[in-house]
């Protein structure tokens, strides 16, 4: 009895030091590079960013409060104030307020600041930003583009919620570094061409739409993606998708893919339907705004990726269905 007795008290004390570790350490600050980036007044430019941020980058689908999702959904362009809400096991996270107000928005930071976050998901304070935003491989010239909009908007004073509300699972993953500041694979392009070609349809599919995010297995505790790119299989529960659940499907080229008799014109024609679900989670309404050239460079490329397969049997489960575990 006093051997188990010693064991138990050198487990809880092993338990307490972990909680002491994590409450004194996750909220940890990094260090990264600022990008040389300048915000611009050029109108080109500037319809470039709006474009970016309600259509493929779908920054409009989290920056608005919540009771405007449905209108941003079907077209309506408003001042990207913050308010959507996402609650996931490590914790629950507000999108903040990005247009240019000095008290409650972005107008405080420096354009550096703000490329620093979307590029290496640190924020002005130094602390790592949930990688909800996969800009790390965006051109310069987009990024440039994205930041100038979001200037050029009517400032709005709405101060949101804590942007970052971790539960001690998402302490511990910040603490023992499972969610850590991103970092480009490659550096980034100055700027890209914008064509109907499978290697601009790679650019926008992994770094500005981020297709590969939703459309590759993860674990949703950590965000670490477990399974093979694009190949589908991603568990979004009913608690976090709100009403139905989802399993993302397999866009590679394989028989058991769903664009296996999709065509080309049936790919754009689906997108261009937008949203036929409520709680879908793609930002349909986002985009159905994507222009031709660019769905059919999105097109090209999931065609042209290796076949892997992964049979997903049900992308869609029903209240009351019995959704499986991943």
């Amino acid at each position: 009895m006093k051997i188990i007795l010693k064991i138990l008290a050198g487990i809880a004390l092993l338990l307490g030091a972990v909680l002491i570790y994590v409450q004194f350490s996750w909220n940890k600050t990094f260090e990264a590079a600022y990008p040389e980036i300048t915000a611009s007044t050029d109108s080109a430019l500037i319809a470039r960013g709006k474009y970016l941020a309600f259509g493929p980058a779908h920054c409009g689908s989290c920056h608005v409060p919540m009771d405007k999702m449905e209108a941003v959904e079907s077209g309506l362009e408003i001042p990207l104030s913050g308010g959507w809400t996402f609650s996931i096991p490590p914790g629950t996270f507000v999108a903040p307020n990005i247009t240019p107000d000095t008290e409650t928005g972005i107008g405080r930071l420096t354009d550096g600041e703000i490329a620093r976050t979307m590029r290496y998901s640190v924020g002005s304070d130094g602390r790592c930003i949930m990688p909800f935003m996969p800009f790390q491989g965006m051109s310069d010239e987009d990024l440039k583009a994205v930041i100038s909009f979001l200037r050029s908007q009517q400032p709005v004073k709405m101060q949101q919620a804590k942007s970052q509300q971790p539960t001690l699972l998402g302490k511990a993953v910040f603490a023992f570094g499972m969610i850590k500041p991103e970092v480009p694979l490659s550096p980034p392009p100055p700027s890209v061409s914008i064509d109907s070609t499978a290697e601009y349809g790679k650019y926008v599919a992994n770094y500005v739409a981020n297709c590969v995010g939703c459309h590759t297995n993860r674990d949703m505790k950590t965000g670490a993606f477990i399974g093979t790119p694009f190949a589908g299989g991603l568990h979004m529960e009913p608690e976090v998708a709100g009403g139905n659940g989802y399993i993302s499907p397999n866009l590679t080229p394989d028989a058991s893919g769903v664009l296996t008799n999709w065509d080309e014109s049936t790919f754009i024609t689906r997108f261009k339907k937008g949203r036929v679900l409520k709680d879908s989670p793609m930002p349909w309404g986002a985009f159905s705004r994507i222009n031709d050239l660019e769905l059919k460079a999105i097109y090209r490329y999931l065609k042209s990726l290796d076949p892997v397969e992964n049979k997903v049997p049900k992308t869609i489960f029903l209240p009351g269905e019995e959704f499986p575990k991943n």
